[in-house]
């Protein structure tokens, strides 16, 4: 019987042998006529990656399938070994047919009078997803072994391994071993456990009766079966299938990656014809403040959503945009991305007023300024809690978010000034309808803007330059804007680093090192925070997205807390500010030159001075000049002399923030500088009226 048995598998070995060279002289004389169909790309799912090729998103494809293709390179090596050994053993050998196991197989359905096994090949398999057929009739897998024959003349061995992981069906609509090891493991298949690889190799044979998630013990032993025959081939130990078949086996299928849900629609929309769209992203990032989004707006009410943003000062690149809270919930409408929706800042803007005033010589950190109640041409500013603090320093105005003194500096540098910086900065804003030009209003939030763009605002205060540097929109490189002078002078911006630096963590949060504003706009429609340390910056929104007021909602109060949480949680350590830049002091008041102690409005120095006295004016060198250094014999630097006209003596001159010794009389002064750079020259008279000039020093 034993040699009878042997006897029909060398016969069917065979004639196996021979119909296979008869269906290759077949497939090759018919190959122009009825070529096979091959794989289409265009039917792969669309795949949004981060900076690094992780993927933040999936999009399934026009059929509603989860179709991934895999790259072979990156797979687990034992996962394709386990495949192989189990599917197709002599897959890198054979040319689309195996004589042997074709034989094999038509000895077991001549001994049991039906199909036993099929012998089919990887690339049969793939001939067959590619052009399905009901049957498993002996037609059907004559025209598959055809198919196959022709695939292999047009692919190589990789290609054919690619594409069948990416079409083999492992359950529901999971097409593709990424797919698979993504919803059932929640992670790429690039370092597979054995017992995971082995149920991805047995999955695809019967995909919905051995799916993990609906029946666990004909998965575990389908996966057991792949296991055994890999250690009878010696491909694993005996012992491994023993230690694999002790372990617990539970399987749940989870979502595919679904991160950076609104830039990723943009990001196809933008493409729509490409498969890939990498963007400047950071995964690990993204998913963080997603979660802290989550957890906020859980904590803060149903209705409320939540937007965040993180860039890199360094390079302009966004690591993070959530754009709402959770993108397929309707309660808070989700779908709708308020990072890049236009809302009143309220007092976010206030620094950049505090810097132009440092940047004139209108005060320093130290100086007093008054807030009392102000009539400012009819425009009347009162403070958030009602309250007027009276004469405060400069410092703690920022800190307390006190109007009355942002708008006294406000009329000082004049509204346009501070439009000037921000569109300067690359900044988009919208101002009201009703009105043609800034006014006051636009100190306190009296315009639109997004987070996205407030964002790039606060990066140039956390830039080591200080110059504008647009932020990417997530997906294309960042490209420099093409002035570039800094928005804000080292010295004014370190000011205003080391004033909000100085700020108390909000309640509940610990501090951690970082520099922060809050604001909150006209009817507690809108929270916001923004902060940033030596390199990072963060930006935070919380509110309605159908710009409904939500009583009690502050920035200090809702908003705060959130960016401490993302700084804490966005994966990035802390980066310390940067010493101090060349003429940035702490001057106590007392230190300080008369004119600086107290901020005078223009009105208040001009009736200070005598009638037809003209303002002080730097008359050389001109603001914007590039001045050339010069060396004595002894290589140090010569003098530049400033010419002053206009004025009342004595003049008290400053080289970026830093007083000179005394005041002078006359109206030219020799300056030594420290080096080449920028510089900050200012001036101001008896009256306290000042002027500055910002110059490059070659």
């Amino acid at each position: 019987m034993r040699q009878a048995g042997k006897r029909r598998l060398t016969l069917a070995a065979a004639s196996a042998a021979g119909l296979v060279v008869a269906l290759g002289v077949l497939a090759a004389a018919l190959d122009r006529a009825y070529p096979p169909p091959l794989p289409d790309s265009r039917a792969l799912s669309v795949e949004v990656t981060d900076r690094d090729g992780e993927l933040l998103r999936v999009f399934a494809n026009r059929e509603g399938r989860w179709r991934l293709r895999p790259d072979l390179d990156a797979l687990d090596p034992e996962f394709t070994a386990l495949l192989v050994a189990y599917e197709d053993k002599r897959f890198w050998s054979h040319h689309g047919v195996d004589p042997l196991a074709m034989g094999r197989a038509f000895a077991q359905m001549i001994a049991n009078g039906r199909i036993v096994s099929g012998g089919s090949t990887i690339t049969m398999q793939l001939a067959r997803l590619l052009e399905p057929r009901p049957s498993r009739s002996l037609g059907a897998k004559l025209r598959q072994m055809a198919r196959a024959l022709q695939i292999e003349r047009r692919m190589s061995k990789q290609e054919i391994l690619s594409w069948y992981l990416t079409l083999a069906p492992y359950g529901g609509n999971l097409e593709g071993v990424r797919a698979a090891s993504l919803a059932y493991f929640g992670r790429e298949p690039d370092a597979l456990s054995l017992q995971q690889a082995a149920m991805l190799v047995a999955l695809p044979q019967s995909p919905e009766s051995r799916r993990p998630d609906r029946h666990a013990e004909a998965a575990r032993s389908a996966s057991l079966r792949v296991l055994e025959r890999a250690a009878l081939k010696g491909l694993i130990d005996h012992g491994e299938v023993a230690r694999v078949a002790g372990l617990e086996f539970s399987v749940r299928r989870r979502p595919l990656p679904a991160l950076a849900a609104h830039l990723a629609e943009r990001a196809r929309a933008a493409e729509p014809g490409s498969l890939t769209h990498r963007t400047l992203l950071s995964a690990s990032a993204q998913r963080n403040l997603e979660a802290v989004a989550a957890d906020a707006a859980a904590r803060l009410g149903r209705r409320l959503s939540v937007a965040i943003v993180m860039a890199d000062s360094h390079d302009g690149s966004i690591l993070a945009q959530v754009g709402s809270a959770g993108y397929f919930d309707g309660g808070r409408a989700g779908w709708i991305d308020m990072s890049r929706a236009a809302r009143s800042p309220g007092s976010t803007l206030k620094p950049f007023i505090y810097g132009l005033a440092f940047d004139e010589g209108l005060v320093v950190p130290e100086t007093l300024i008054t807030d009392r109640p102000a009539n400012f041409s009819g425009y009347r500013p009162r403070n958030f809690d009602m309250q007027f603090q009276g004469d405060v320093s400069v410092r703690r105005a920022l800190q307390l978010s006190l109007n009355v003194p942002a708008v006294r500096l406000l009329v000082a540098v004049g509204p346009s000034r501070l439009s000037a910086l921000l569109r300067k900065s690359g900044m988009r804003y919208a101002l009201p309808a009703a009105a043609d030009r800034p006014g006051l209003s636009i100190g306190l939030g009296g315009i639109g803007t997004s987070l996205v763009d407030l964002v790039q605002l606060y990066a140039t205060l956390a830039a080591g330059d200080g110059r504008p540097l647009a932020l990417s929109n997530g997906i294309d490189p960042v490209a420099r804007p093409e002035t570039s002078n800094a928005v804000l002078s080292s010295v004014a911006r370190w000011h205003v680093r080391d004033i909000l630096s100085d700020l108390p963590a909000p309640a509940g949060s610990q501090q951690i090192g970082i520099a922060y504003k809050t604001g909150t706009s006209y009817g507690y429609r809108d929270a916001w925070s923004v902060g940033f340390d030596g390199r990072h910056v963060i930006g935070v929104w919380i509110g309605r997205p159908d710009n409904s007021a939500v009583p009690g909602l502050t920035g200090l109060s809702a908003a705060a807390p959130v960016l401490f949480d993302a700084f804490a949680r966005s994966g990035n350590d802390i980066v310390p500010f940067r010493p101090p830049p060349a003429g940035a002091v702490r001057l106590a008041r007392n230190a300080l030159p008369e004119p600086m102690r107290r901020f005078r409005s223009f009105e208040e120095r001009l009736q200070a001075a005598p009638s037809g006295e003209t303002a002080p004016q730097i008359a050389y060198p001109p603001s914007g000049a590039h001045v050339a250094l010069s060396r004595s014999s002894d290589g140090s630097y010569r003098p530049l002399v400033i010419k002053l006209q206009g004025g009342r003596p004595p003049f008290r001159w400053l080289a970026n923030g830093r007083p000179a010794a005394a005041s002078v009389r006359r109206r030219d002064w020799q300056w030594v500088p420290d080096g080449p750079g920028s510089a900050r020259l200012s001036v101001i008279d008896a009256a306290g009226r000042s002027v500055g000039v910002e110059i490059v020093v070659e």
